[in-house]
C-alpha cells in the first residue's frame, strides 16, 4: 500500500479512528461483548442504555470515581455519530423507538487487537492442508478436458479404496493431540471470522439500498427509464460475486440433512479431550449464522419494498407539485449530509404528525354551580387540638422507588430485610408499608407468605420496635435487565 492510502485510511476509516480514540478499551470491551460475543444484531436504545450503565457504574467503582464521567446516553450518541461511525442508529419499520446495532468497523478493529494476544499453540499444519486442498478444488474445478477430469477422479478412487483396506486390515492413524487443537484453533478463528463477514455483507447491501434511494431522490428522467435502471441495480445485487457467494452459503445453510450433519460433528468435537477447554461459543455458532443471515436477507428485502412502493404510486401526476417539493428536499439533505459544518442543522418536534379534527374536540358544557348559603353560619363550639395538623408523617415513595433501583443497579435482586440494612427506616412504620406498596416499571415486588422475617427500627424515642411480615424480595425487570 502507497504513503497516500495509508495516510487517507488514518484519517478517514472507523476502525483506526477507533484504535486511536482515549475510550478505545471501553468501546472495544462493551461494543464487543454486546454485538459481537453475543451475537446482537439489533438492540433498543433503553435496553442498551440499561447495560452501559451497568458497566460504567462497575468500572467508576474499580478504578475511581469520574473516571468515566459522561452519562451512558452521552456515550452512545458520541460513538454513533458521523466522526466515530462504530453505531448505527437507526429506526427499524412500524418502530418508533430507536436501535442500534455495531458497524463493522467494531468487528474488524477488535479482531485486529485480539491478534496482539500471545497464544500459548500455534497450529501451521491444518492451514497448509486447507491451502493445498483449496487449490486442488481451484485447478480441479477449472478443468474443461475430461480425460483430465476422469484421471483425476479415478486416481482419487484408488486412495479411497486403498485406504478402505487398509482400515479393513485395522491399519489407520488417529490424529494426534497437537493435530486436533490445530484444527479446533482453525476451526474456532474462520467461524468467528465468517460471522464477523455477514455484518459487512449486511453494510454492503445497505449502502446499495441507499445509494438506490439518492438515484430514486434525484432522478429528473421519466418514471419508466427509472424502473429500467432500478431493476437493473436490483439483479445485479443477486448476481454479484458476493450476491451469489452469500445466496450459496444461506442455501448451504438452510439444508437440513447439513444442518444435522455438522450439528452431530460440532457436538463430538467439543467433547474430544486432546482440544483441552472447548470454546462455548462454537455450540451454537451455526444458529449464530443462521440468524446473521436472516438479517442480511431482510436487508435485501427492504430494495424490494422500496421498489414495489415505488411501482404502488398511482398518484404520480396529482401529487406531482408534491413530489417535486420533496424531492428537493431530500437532494439537498443528501448533499448537507456530507458536510460537517457544526452550524448546518435542524430539529424536528416528532417523527410523525399529530392530527386533531375539529369533530374530535368535545363540545362546551357548562358547569353546574353549587349556591352557597352564608347568612346562618355561627362559631364552632367543639375544642380541637390544632397540633393535630402538624404530627401528620408523609413518605416519598419516589425516594424509596430511587433507593431501590439504586440497590438494584448492582445485583440482580435484593430483599427488604437486606435493603434495610443498608438504609434503615427513618419514618418507622409508615414507611415499611410504602416500601410494601412501591410500584415501579424498573422492578418488581414479589411476596413470599410461606417464610416469614422480623424487620427492626428505633422510633424517635430510640426505642426498638419490630414487625413481622412476609418475605419481600425486589427483583429487576426483565427488560431492564443487564
Amino acid at each position: 500500500m502507497q504513503f497516500e492510502q495509508l495516510d487517507s485510511l488514518r484519517k478517514q476509516h472507523p476502525a483506526w479512528r477507533l484504535l486511536r480514540a482515549d475510550n478505545a478499551p471501553l468501546v472495544l470491551s462493551f461494543l464487543g461483548k454486546v454485538f459481537v460475543d453475543d451475537n446482537v444484531r439489533a438492540i433498543s436504545a433503553a435496553e442498551l442504555i440499561s447495560r452501559l450503565d451497568d458497566e460504567l457504574y462497575a468500572l467508576n467503582e474499580r478504578f475511581g470515581e469520574g473516571t468515566f464521567p459522561k452519562s451512558p446516553a452521552a456515550y452512545l450518541n458520541d460513538w454513533s455519530a458521523p466522526e466515530a461511525g462504530w453505531l448505527r442508529k437507526y429506526y427499524p419499520p412500524d418502530s418508533d423507538e430507536v436501535y442500534f446495532d455495531a458497524t463493522p468497523a467494531v468487528e474488524k478493529a477488535l479482531a485486529w487487537v485480539k491478534t496482539l494476544q500471545d497464544r500459548s499453540f500455534v497450529g501451521t499444519e491444518s492451514r497448509l492442508n486447507t491451502l493445498f486442498e483449496l487449490l486442488r478444488q481451484m485447478a480441479f474445478g477449472s478443468e474443461s478436458d475430461p480425460a483430465v477430469r476422469l484421471a483425476e477422479l479415478r486416481r482419487r478412487r484408488d486412495a479411497v479404496d486403498a485406504e478402505i483396506a487398509a482400515v479393513t486390515e485395522g491399519r489407520f492413524a488417529l490424529l494426534d493431540s497437537a493435530a486436533l487443537r490445530d484444527r479446533y484453533q482453525q476451526f474456532t478463528v474462520t467461524a468467528r471470522e465468517l460471522l464477523a463477514d455477514f455484518r459487512e455483507v449486511e453494510a454492503n447491501f445497505r449502502q446499495l439500498d441507499r445509494e438506490l434511494r439518492a438515484q430514486i431522490a434525484t432522478w429528473a428522467g421519466s418514471k419508466g427509464e427509472l424502473l429500467d435502471d432500478l431493476l437493473g441495480s436490483r439483479n445485479s445485487i443477486a448476481e454479484s460475486d458476493q450476491g451469489r457467494s452469500f445466496q450459496a452459503f444461506y442455501d448451504f445453510l438452510l439444508s437440513h440433512d447439513k444442518q444435522v450433519e455438522f450439528t452431530e460433528m460440532l457436538a463430538k468435537v467439543q467433547e474430544l479431550e486432546a482440544i483441552g477447554e472447548p470454546d462455548p461459543r462454537m455450540r451454537r455458532i451455526h444458529h449464530d449464522w443462521l440468524d446473521a443471515g436472516s438479517r442480511t436477507q431482510a436487508t435485501v428485502r427492504l430494495l424490494s419494498e422500496q421498489l414495489r412502493r415505488f411501482l404502488d404510486d398511482q398518484v404520480w401526476l396529482e401529487n406531482r407539485r408534491v413530489m417535486d417539493v420533496l424531492r428537493n428536499i431530500e437532494a439537498n439533505a443528501l448533499r448537507l449530509r456530507e458536510l460537517r459544518d457544526p452550524e448546518v442543522e435542524t430539529e424536528i418536534d416528532a417523527t410523525a404528525p399529530q392530527l386533531v379534527l375539529p369533530m374530535e374536540r368535545p363540545l362546551y358544557r357548562p358547569t353546574d354551580k353549587t349556591p352557597l348559603d352564608s347568612a346562618n353560619i355561627a362559631d364552632a363550639s367543639e375544642d380541637v387540638d390544632a397540633d393535630l395538623l402538624f404530627q401528620q408523617v408523609f413518605v416519598d415513595p419516589a425516594r424509596l422507588a430511587e433507593t431501590v433501583r439504586g440497590a438494584l443497579r448492582r445485583r440482580a435482586q435484593i430483599g427488604l430485610a437486606g435493603l434495610l440494612e443498608e438504609r434503615p427506616l427513618e419514618q418507622g412504620l409508615s414507611e415499611l408499608v410504602t416500601y410494601l406498596s412501591l410500584s415501579d416499571p424498573a422492578f418488581e415486588v414479589i411476596f413470599d407468605d410461606a417464610h416469614r422475617e422480623n424487620v427492626r427500627w428505633r422510633d424517635e424515642a430510640g426505642e426498638t420496635r419490630s414487625a413481622e411480615i412476609p418475605r419481600v424480595t425486589f427483583a429487576r425487570s426483565v427488560g431492564r435487565d443487564g
